[in-house]
């Protein structure tokens, strides 16, 4: 490697989880030689460095100091790095226990024994002191030596200071109280943050490969190469993407979509790691590597969402990165205001200040949100909506409009041809055969329903030379007889080759809600095709929850007016504009946001893509297996069911009452205690234990997200 080339390094750092933390860290490396940049994720406690080369060791030096040790990601893991976090949990429980032990003996001794033994209540409180917080020591002193104030140094100088005025026993139960919390908290949270990994690692570590020689063997997953045959028993989970290449089963599916029935598969289906064969043997060939799979598309993208913060905790970082230091200031006043101009006595106000202190402590405010949001996402996901950060989650029971893509979206997506009519001398068997050549070239459904109806014939269509997709419109290429054309009503317009006799014939069939796809060459119409689709049973359900939110919807096609009217009228959708190109669809979502407010737009296409990025939510349907919808969209449905839409707006509300709670509880208890404070009722492990049972409180309330059912 060039010594001149900056690296990147990702270390894990254990005890890195909330914001101020991370400023801390922050503060301690910007500006050093070397350390060239800095990319946090709290939710998996990681720091990704890109620094110069050889510079490694004065981060992870400097990092230490701080009171955060790392650890090298790019070292050898697996194994060794599980001991490692293994041994010390259990390292840390030791200590805790032993820290508690001591902070109780000192308390026993100090209340019945104290005139008698007041040294060793001394010693069993440093004891318990440095058992329970050397760690909350080092980060905290750490902070206040670069002028932050954070939970850790707040809880430093209570300590430190009921030390220095003889609380011994109460500073050492103070410590190991939070400590404890802390370590409460963190493992509460855990189960937020591996919510999403414990219900999506489910693909297993070997599958059932055809060897070279024809016989099958079970092979690690992840050296399963492309193309490869699997073989599925039944009851097995599908450890890999694939398509099935013999064998019938049916498939449950509920870990990727969140369907509730299983779905049969037959050859040519596709299926996907992690989902569980039922009934009868699948052979399958493989058509993504192990981390390439759609399983594995889903875990990286929920676990970037974990790492990107909501609005609800933006705000209360940035308020507890104010609130910290104001309320420093008035422990401060508390402790020297009254004994300097008052004339009251200064040990019982440095001890209020002291307790006022441990009660401001904004650990439970800071870990409120988060835990709340994650959890969210883990319910979302189990829906098989996959919410690609806390502000779509929450923003999406903000929407007040939703537009809707027909094809796909709306309707199946899988139209089929009723009606042919040729005009001229052209036979319907010619007509088939050029529509089919130009058809088959063409990804579009209603292309594909064309050459399907050509297959069913036995039609085999001709090579056509200088193909090309005309956006919005349809397509076109040559062969030796010119050029020829296959697109929308449009499109023939655009050629000016739409006669009173085609417009007499589109009339009653678009009045029918079909879809009507013309061949012409460049001189006339030569035939015209109907095509239908099927609008989705679960479409009417949809529509019918999203008005009874409040929220106005519209269909944006391409599909001619009154297609796009029948197709609105039979589900129930407000607004149907027709004849829409990809600019169309995007000029509208600019008008509904105008009008409306927040919009959102659900589409499948690579035509919607526009109309996506510009809508305050871009909600992709039936994500499953697709990259593009995954990586462009901010909500991927993983099946084709709307029903999924209104499934996420209550649980973006469920979302938001819960975070809303859980603010007004850990600002509400620590009220409560402030006034105990002042009325001089409260003392430090009181004011510690309010800290953890807020706390703890609001973890789990935020956990309840977890137990939804929508």
């Amino acid at each position: 490697m060039d010594s001149t080339q900056p690296a990147r390094t990702t270390l894990h750092i254990d005890n890195m989880d909330c914001p101020a933390e991370e400023r801390l860290i922050r503060a301690a490396l910007q500006g050093q030689a070397g350390v060239l940049g800095l990319e946090f994720d709290l939710a998996r406690r990681k720091l990704t460095v890109r620094h110069a080369s050889g510079s490694l060791n004065e981060v992870t030096t400097k990092l230490n100091e701080v009171g955060f040790p790392p650890q090298v990601e790019s070292a050898p893991a697996g194994v060794a790095h599980g001991m490692l976090e293994h041994s010390g949990q259990g390292l840390i429980g030791w200590r805790m226990a032993l820290a508690g032990l001591a902070a109780i003996a000192a308390e026993a001794l100090h209340y019945g024994y104290d005139e008698r033994y007041p040294a060793l209540v001394v010693v069993l409180a440093v004891a318990a002191v440095l058992l329970g917080g050397l760690e909350t020591f080092r980060k905290g002193w750490a902070a206040l030596a670069r002028g932050k104030l954070n939970m850790n140094s707040l809880m430093s100088v209570a300590v430190t200071g009921a030390m220095a005025i003889g609380e011994w026993p109460e500073a050492a139960m103070v410590m190991v109280l939070f400590q404890l919390a802390e370590i409460i908290e963190a493992r509460s949270y855990e189960r937020a943050r591996h919510a999403i990994r414990g219900l999506l690692e489910l693909a297993p570590e070997t599958a059932l490969a055809r060897a070279p020689d024809g016989t099958w063997r079970d092979a690690p997953s992840e050296t399963i190469a492309l193309g490869a045959l699997v073989r599925v028993r039944p009851g097995a989970r599908v450890p890999l993407d694939g398509v099935v290449e013999a064998g019938r089963s049916a498939v449950n599916q509920a870990p990727i979509t969140g369907e509730s029935l299983p779905v049969d598969k037959q050859p040519g289906d596709t299926v996907f790691a992690g989902t569980i064969n039922q009934s009868g043997e699948l052979e399958l060939r493989v058509t993504a590597l192990a981390d390439d799979s759609t399983l594995a598309r889903i875990i990286r993208v929920v676990e970037q969402a974990q790492a990107q913060q909501g609005p609800t905790q933006r705000l209360v970082d940035r308020f507890a990165h104010v609130y910290t230091p104001i309320v420093f200031v008035i422990a401060v006043l508390v402790a020297t205001v009254p004994p300097l101009f008052l004339n009251a006595a200064f040990m019982p106000w440095l001890y209020k200040a002291l307790v006022l202190l441990v009660i401001a402590c904004p650990c439970a405010l800071v870990i409120s949100t988060p835990v709340t949001v994650v959890s969210g996402l883990a319910a979302a996901a189990r829906h098989g909506i996959l919410v690609k950060g806390g502000v779509f989650l929450e923003q999406a029971r903000k929407l007040r409009a939703l537009a809707f893509d027909k094809t796909g979206t709306v309707t199946a997506g899988k139209p089929s041809v009723t009606d042919v009519r040729t005009f001229g001398d052209m036979r319907e068997g010619d007509a088939l055969r050029l529509a089919a050549s130009l058809a088959a070239r063409s990804d579009h459904p209603i292309s594909a329903a064309v050459a399907g109806h050509a297959a069913a014939r036995a039609i085999v269509p001709q090579e056509m030379r200088a193909f090309e997709a005309v956006p919005g419109r349809g397509v076109r290429g040559r062969n030796g007889d010119g050029w020829f054309y296959l697109g929308n009503h449009h499109y023939a317009e655009d050629l000016g080759v739409c006669g009173a006799d085609i417009e007499a014939a589109l009339d009653p069939l678009e009045a029918q809600g079909k879809s009507a796809v013309l061949l012409a060459n460049e001189k006339r119409v030569l035939a015209l095709f109907a095509v239908a689709d099927s609008v989705r049973e679960t479409s009417r359900a949809a529509i019918a929850e999203l008005h009874a939110f409040g929220i106005r919807t519209a269909m944006l096609t391409g599909d001619n007016p009154h297609t796009a009217r029948a197709i609105a009228d039979a589900v129930g959708i407000d607004d149907a504009r027709g004849d829409l190109l990809p600019e169309d669809k995007l000029a509208a979502i600019e008008e509904l946001a105008a009008t409306q407010g927040v919009v959102g737009m659900v589409g499948d296409g690579i035509n919607d893509a526009p109309a996506l990025a510009k809508a305050s939510i871009g909600i992709a349907m039936g994500a499953a297996g697709s990259d593009i919808a995954i990586e462009t969209a901010d909500i991927a449905l993983m099946d084709d069911d709307l029903r999924k839409v209104p499934t996420l707006i209550r649980l973006s509300r469920r979302t938001a009452a819960v975070l809303a709670q859980n603010v007004a509880l850990a600002l509400g208890i620590k009220a409560v205690f402030l006034v105990m404070t002042v009325a001089g009722l409260a003392t430090m492990w009181m004011a510690v234990f309010a800290d953890m049972g807020a706390s703890l409180i609001v973890v789990a309330n935020g956990l309840r997200l977890l137990r939804t059912n929508t």
